[in-house]
């Protein structure tokens, strides 16, 4: 796996991201990165003064001082988080607990082709290294916060003690389009349903049929909602609903269809790419769910069209051992199917609001990202952004007012705050000099509605100044994610930069 890092510029970053692909890091996963980067620290407390702590919430704080004329200057924090979502390709055998990331060098992209990839946000952190472990870059003293737990609910930003950092700048390094400064993220919470209820018998003589839909794209649940992406579980339950129901013109009706299971979706904040169901169906209704396939899928491709050119639905009765496995759990009450499809036909999933204070932004949104059916049980997850703190508690108390219609055990949890814009910002100002000076172009502010930790971090921290930018990352959060080797090492120009454009004093401003 050396061969490619060691073709790529500038060296000392791509060798701290190549450790970051070694070293498995999954959400709630992070602890051999983060003893191997602590041992890393407190090796380089001699030669580079480096000081590092683990708090209580498990993030890790490394600290180095100013270089030498420059140990007066304003701190300057860099923040990041370890871990990364795990997604992969159908029938790949990837373990992200055990193996490391495979990579390819593709046409200026560095890519895993059959996993996520990890530079979100494992390029922040790299930078973020390599700029401690520096002897020729000039800057004021650093504080580096790497944060664990982000993915899954950003648990480590949560956890972080209230005026924990020093520092009163931050660069938060988790944006993935190069040339943009970003000043304002979406805050959120997580919506979880559940419900239990006794399983029924295997209907006699029904037959056992998987259902699936697959090859649609996925992505980022905050950056690629307003694309209008397919959600494999809303096609799978619409499907499900018009086979269970009926539709005119559409498909006939199979009042006996069983639901056994239904699975989608594998992280909260990723649109799912795949959802499959375990249906009871008696022969005549399974040759009517043959017949409906391709209707189906047609109809899927002309809703999708240019957006999801690959979607597919397939269907396939599972052989005498397969179904011996599943029948004697049985399927969900017919009152309990009906419950969760209609409930979940029902949900909301896209964009919810556009903003009307930045154009061009989407304000409020919902993903439903994981659902999970049993015979005897069920759990659903959904995950609300929003701008406005107002925005996402309003959504989430709709979709907990729907699911608390049919009596279902409702919790919303994770809240966390937006990162209000500060245009006015001191730091933004230096950030877009330097950009302006370095690569002869004007930079551009943005609003993004992915969550980032800023929010947190900044109610932690009253006046912390914080700027986010980063490289172009396509496909965070879904298998093939890739970044853009050039805007990697223009990254790196720019963090040197704007350091040692802080630790000069020529910008008073800073100083107040």
């Amino acid at each position: 796996m050396a061969a490619p890092f060691d073709t790529l510029h500038p060296a000392p970053v791509w060798a701290h991201f190549e450790t970051l692909c070694r070293i498995p890091r999954p959400s709630k996963h992070e602890d051999a990165l983060r003893d191997h980067l602590l041992a890393w620290a407190r090796a380089r407390a001699t030669s580079h003064g480096l000081r590092a702590e683990v708090d209580a919430a498990g993030n890790l704080i490394i600290r180095k001082p100013g270089t030498p004329g420059r140990e007066q200057a304003p701190m300057l924090a860099l923040q990041g988080h370890l871990d990364m979502v795990t997604q992969k390709a159908s029938g790949s055998t990837h373990d992200f607990l055990k193996d490391p990331i495979q990579v390819v060098v593709d046409d200026g992209w560095l890519r895993a082709p059959d996993t996520t990839l990890g530079s979100d946000n494992g390029i922040g952190v790299a930078l973020t290294l390599a700029l401690l472990a520096s002897t020729d870059v000039p800057h004021g003293p650093l504080e580096a916060l790497f944060t664990v737990d982000e993915e899954a609910g950003m648990g480590g930003a949560q956890g972080l003690a209230a005026g924990a950092l020093q520092a009163k700048l931050m660069l938060n390094l988790d944006t993935e389009e190069w040339g943009e400064f970003y000043l304002g993220c979406a805050g959120g919470q997580d919506v979880d349903v559940q419900r239990q209820h006794v399983a029924e018998p295997w209907p006699a003589g029904h037959v056992a049929v998987t259902l699936r839909v697959s090859g649609l794209r996925g992505g980022h649940s905050g950056v690629n909602i307003h694309e209008e992406r397919g959600n494999a579980i809303k096609l799978l339950v619409q499907m499900l609903v018009g086979l269970s129901l009926g539709e005119p013109g559409v498909a006939a009706p199979c009042p006996g269809l069983g639901l056994a299971s239904l699975q989608g979706g594998s992280a909260r904040n990723a649109l799912p790419r795949e959802a499959e169901a375990t249906l009871a169906l008696s022969p005549e209704e399974w040759a009517v769910l043959q017949s409906q396939l391709g209707l189906w899928q047609a109809r899927w491709q002309a809703l999708l069209a240019g957006v999801e050119p690959r979607v597919e639905v397939s269907a396939q009765a599972l052989d005498a051992t397969a179904a011996a496995a599943v029948q004697p759990a049985g399927v969900l009450p017919a009152s309990e199917q009906q419950v969760w499809l209609r409930s979940l036909h029902a949900a909301p999933h896209g964009v919810h609001r556009q903003s009307q204070r930045v154009a061009g932004v989407v304000e409020t949104s919902n993903n439903v990202g994981v659902v999970n059916l049993q015979p005897d049980e069920g759990h659903a997850n959904f995950m609300v952004r929003s701008l406005l703190d107002d925005g996402s508690q309003a959504l989430a108390s709709q979709i907990a007012a729907l699911w608390g219609l049919s009596g279902s055990t409702v919790r919303c949890s994770g809240a966390y705050p937006g990162w209000a814009p500060n245009p006015d910002s001191p730091l933004l100002a230096v950030c877009q000099r330097v950009y302006r000076e370095r690569f002869a172009a004007d930079s551009h502010v943005q609003v993004i509605h992915a969550g980032l930790e800023c929010g947190i971090l900044a109610a932690k921290h009253p006046g912390l100044d914080i700027v986010s930018f980063g490289p172009t990352i396509r496909g965070a959060h879904a298998p093939g994610e890739a970044v853009q080797i050039d805007t990697v090492a223009h990254c790196w120009t720019l963090l040197c930069d704007i350091a040692a454009a802080v630790s000069a004093g020529q910008y008073t401003t800073l100083n107040q």
